[in-house]
């Protein structure tokens, strides 16, 4: 069944990305369907009464050619002052009525830009957030950024003008393509000639850019994961004198975003030199014949000098097809791949039992359970544990042996490929996910904190603590001397991932952390692997005091600090080989009393 669904969301993954981008753009966007109505009608609009002026021309000299046979004379208006005076306010109310719609469409389209700027990063965001591990391991950091950063800017920056400039286009030609029909059809062709084939052109070209802009913004995702990944690994990088390898590599990276980028502006920069010649044959041919037709007196004079400043506004606005086409190529590029990362499926399965936090017993039971991450080994197969409610039960093994793997199938990072894990006799499958989560505290050798302070670091997922359960929290964990020491006590930021405290002292926030959550299930995975032996019993001690009367999983290294377990477990090769109590599998004289005596000294 969980395959079948698995090629099911695969099929209209596919069908999907199949889709235009554009196409795929405006399904997103249907909630901004009356803004971008109304965004629309501005562009048009404002187009419309910015074509005027021409005309206006047009009739100006019409006016001063014929004078009281003019246009606006046949309305009754002969004195040509009065003429002069009427076109002069019609002049005034077609500017007025252009600039205010100016106004409008670019409040609306940038507002409508920077709304789905905002909403698709949030959403992608979130999405990415419901994703497995899977997802992420495959992944890199810098490369999802790029993802929420540099492509959904891009597209902001193509919703903000390149919609409009599109729109304006197509309405000048309309336009001035009927107007020259109407105002001289004898050579209304040569003016229209050239567009069949400057359009020809423009699809031409985004077939050819389209693949090497997705190359460009697969380049750039690349150069910020490189960016990123060696930021965060500074320390590594200074302490193996790699500075000069790194700046090697970052330039292999930025010198393929570069070339990348040439490739494609090659192509894409001789578009406006083609379309350029397009138009000064349309012009000519219009400035000759027409003019010709004009002396000849099948065209009126006013009518002559319309075509040709008309030519202009219908052909030159083309010429801005070049950069708005470029600029919509990479868009959709970007389109593209926000909208892989939004119809990514989620593969876990989010649960449908409400879970009472306040009703937890602890009872965890894993029956049977086998599970491999991806294109790999089975890491743990057919195994069963009981643990009962309210115990503390440890598990030990050597490297590699599956230990932490248990505990992210728990908290159900990864979904099991066989059997199943039950809490108070219920499939932890039917609980949803972020109640299930909830219900577990862990504690990992590898402590994340966020940039902030102490106290929001330990009230992290407990927003609503208040100050003295803080520091209640901090003092169960044997944090709080260390706390009140720094420069600002509680308020002393951190600095990102917790850079400014040391291995021991994140560790006791961790806990803390924890503690202040009061989870019925608690999980210490390697929690005083890499502190020294005056912090890890300060844990220790802390640890003693928050398990009573609390299901605990303690996975460690150092068998000193579990000793005093209900029940220990010892795991090979992703199996149970032995389980008991620290005395009882000291006397069965097996892979644990073999690492007790390696690690209490008494075997070299």
């Amino acid at each position: 069944m969980v395959v079948a669904k698995t090629l099911t969301s695969n099929r209209i993954l596919r069908r999907r990305r199949k889709s235009h981008p554009f196409k795929r753009l405006l399904d997103y966007g249907q909630q901004y369907n009356q803004q971008i109505r109304l965004a629309v009608a501005g562009s048009i609009l404002n187009k419309l009464f910015d074509l005027a002026p021409p005309a206006l021309i047009g009739v100006a000299v019409d006016i001063v050619v014929k004078q009281k046979n003019s246009i606006i004379a046949q309305l009754g208006v002969k004195d040509i002052f009065w003429q002069f005076l009427i076109l002069s306010f019609l002049t005034v109310i077609i500017w007025g009525l252009e600039s205010l719609f100016e106004y409008g469409y670019k409040r609306l389209w940038r507002d409508l830009a920077q709304n789905i700027q905002h909403n698709l990063r949030l959403d992608a965001y979130r999405h990415l957030q419901e994703l497995e591990l899977a997802y992420f391991e495959e992944r890199s950091t810098g490369g999802l950024m790029s993802i929420l950063s540099d492509d959904i800017n891009q597209l902001e920056r193509f919703l903000d003008a390149g919609i409009n400039d599109i729109l304006q286009v197509i309405t000048t030609v309309l336009i001035v393509g009927c107007a020259f029909f109407f105002i001289a059809p004898s050579v209304a062709w040569m003016a229209v000639l050239p567009i069949p084939f400057i359009l020809w052109g423009t699809f031409t070209y985004q077939d050819l850019l389209a693949p090497r802009y997705a190359d460009v913004r697969e380049k750039l995702g690349l150069l910020n994961s490189r960016l990123s990944n060696n930021l965060s690994g500074i320390t590594t990088i200074k302490s193996f004198v790699t500075e000069d390898y790194e700046s090697q590599r970052l330039a292999g990276d930025s010198e393929a975003y570069r070339r990348s980028n040439n490739h494609a502006i090659k192509l894409s920069a001789a578009f406006i030199p083609i379309v350029r010649m397009l138009i000064l044959a349309g012009f000519i041919g219009l400035m000759i014949f027409g003019g010709m037709a004009t002396v000849s007196g099948k065209i009126a004079v006013s009518a002559y000098s319309v075509l040709v400043y008309f030519i202009q506004r219908l052909l030159w606005p083309l010429t801005t097809l070049g950069e708005t086409f470029d600029q919509y190529q990479r868009a959709m590029a970007s389109t593209n791949r926000v909208m892989d990362l939004l119809d990514t499926p989620v593969a876990i399965h989010p649960g449908n039992i409400a879970l009472d936090f306040e009703g937890v017993n602890g009872e965890l039971e894993f029956a049977n359970i086998s599970f491999a991450y991806q294109d790999r080994l089975p890491i743990i197969q057919n195994l069963s544990l009981s643990i009962p409610a309210g115990k503390t039960i440890a598990i030990v093994g050597t490297t590699g042996s599956g230990k932490s793997t248990l505990v992210k199938l728990l908290l159900r990072f990864y979904e099991l490929n066989y059997g199943k894990i039950t809490l108070d006799g219920v499939d932890i499958q039917n609980f949803h996910l972020r109640d299930l989560r909830r219900c577990i505290g862990l504690v990992s050798q590898d402590v994340f904190l966020f940039h902030g302070t102490v106290a929001e670091n330990i009230a992290y997922g407990t927003f609503d603590a208040e100050e003295k359960e803080i520091i209640m929290a901090a003092k169960v964990a044997e944090a709080h001397e260390f706390i009140i020491g720094l420069p600002q006590g509680y308020k002393t930021i951190v600095g990102e991932r917790g850079q400014k405290l040391s291995g021991g002292q994140r560790q006791r926030i961790a806990i803390a952390r924890a503690i202040l959550k009061n989870p019925p299930i608690l999980v210490l995975d390697e929690a005083t692997s890499a502190v020294d032996n005056e912090t890890e019993a300060a844990i220790q001690r802390s640890v003693e005091r928050i398990t009573v009367n609390r299901t605990t999983i303690a996975i460690a290294h150092r068998l000193s600090t579990i000793s005093n377990a209900d029940c220990i477990y010892v795991m090979e090769l992703g199996q149970l080989v032995e389980s008991g109590t620290h005395e009882h599998l000291l006397q069965l004289d097996g892979i644990y009393a073999n690492l007790w005596r390696v690690q209490s000294g008494l075997k070299s």
